[in-house]
C-alpha cells in the first residue's frame, strides 16, 4: 500500500537529497503504530517536461509488520508527471476553450497522456467531489459549488476543501494539488472505494510538522 505524505520541498530538492530525504513520522494506516524505515526504491517523476529519478522510502510497522511505500506528495500513483501538472491540465480542459490538446502543449506532456488523465477523473469525478465537499464542511469550510460538470463539481470540491485547510498549521505550504494527493493516497487517478472523507476520518494523513 502507498501512503502520500504531503511533501512541502521542491522536486529538485527532494531528488537531490537521494536516499538522505527526511519524511515526517507515519502512522501505519492499519493499526496507527509508528512506522520504521524498510528500505526503498527509485522512481521518476516528470516535471515540466523533464525527467528526475527521486528515491521512494517503504515504511515497516512495528506492530503488524506490514510495509508500504511512502510517497512524496508530489508524485502519483501509476503516473509519471507530478500532481501539479495533472492538475494544471484537468483545470485548462475544463474551464478553458480549446480543450485537451492546448493544455497537453503547454503542459509539456503528451496529447494521449493528458487524454487518459481527464477521462480517468471524470470516472473518479463524483467521489471525489462527494468526498472533498464531506472534507471540507469536516474542516469547517464552506460547501463547494458543484460546477456546470461533474468533472467541475470534483475541482471545485477540491478548492473548497483547501481552503478549509489552509487554516491548519503546515497545510499552505503544500499547495492545494499535493494536499489533494496527501488526502486521497495519490489516487485521484485511480478507483478507490475509500472516499477522501473517510481517509482523513481515520486520520490516514498527516500535517506537516511546522
Amino acid at each position: 500500500m502507498a501512503i502520500v505524505w504531503p511533501c512541502a520541498v521542491s522536486v529538485d530538492a527532494y531528488a537531490a537529497a537521494g536516499r538522505k530525504v527526511e519524511i515526517p513520522v507515519v502512522a501505519c494506516p492499519d493499526c496507527e503504530e509508528e512506522l520504521g524505515p524498510w528500505s526503498g526504491y527509485w522512481r521518476f517523476v516528470r516535471e515540466a517536461g523533464r525527467c528526475v529519478r527521486v528515491f521512494v522510502p517503504r515504511g515497516r510497522c512495528r506492530a503488524c509488520g506490514t510495509t508500504h511505500a511512502l510517497l512524496p506528495g508530489f508524485a502519483v500513483r501509476n503516473r509519471l508527471d507530478v500532481v501539479e501538472t495533472i492538475g494544471t491540465v484537468l483545470e485548462a480542459v475544463e474551464s478553458g476553450p480549446g480543450g485537451v490538446r492546448p493544455a497537453a502543449r503547454a503542459a509539456l506532456v503528451p496529447h494521449t497522456t493528458a487524454r487518459g488523465w481527464v477521462r480517468a477523473f471524470a470516472a473518479n469525478a463524483r467521489r471525489l467531489a462527494v468526498g472533498f465537499c464531506a472534507l471540507a464542511v469536516e474542516l469547517g469550510g464552506e460547501v463547494a459549488s458543484t460546477g456546470k460538470s461533474t468533472v467541475g463539481g470534483a475541482i471545485g470540491a477540491t478548492k473548497a476543501a483547501w481552503r478549509a485547510a489552509t487554516g491548519l498549521p503546515g497545510w499552505l505550504a503544500v499547495g492545494r494539488w499535493r494536499f489533494c494527493a496527501s488526502v486521497c493516497g495519490g489516487s485521484l487517478l485511480a478507483a478507490n472505494t475509500n472516499s477522501p472523507y473517510l481517509v482523513v476520518g481515520r486520520r490516514r494523513f498527516m500535517p506537516p510538522v511546522p
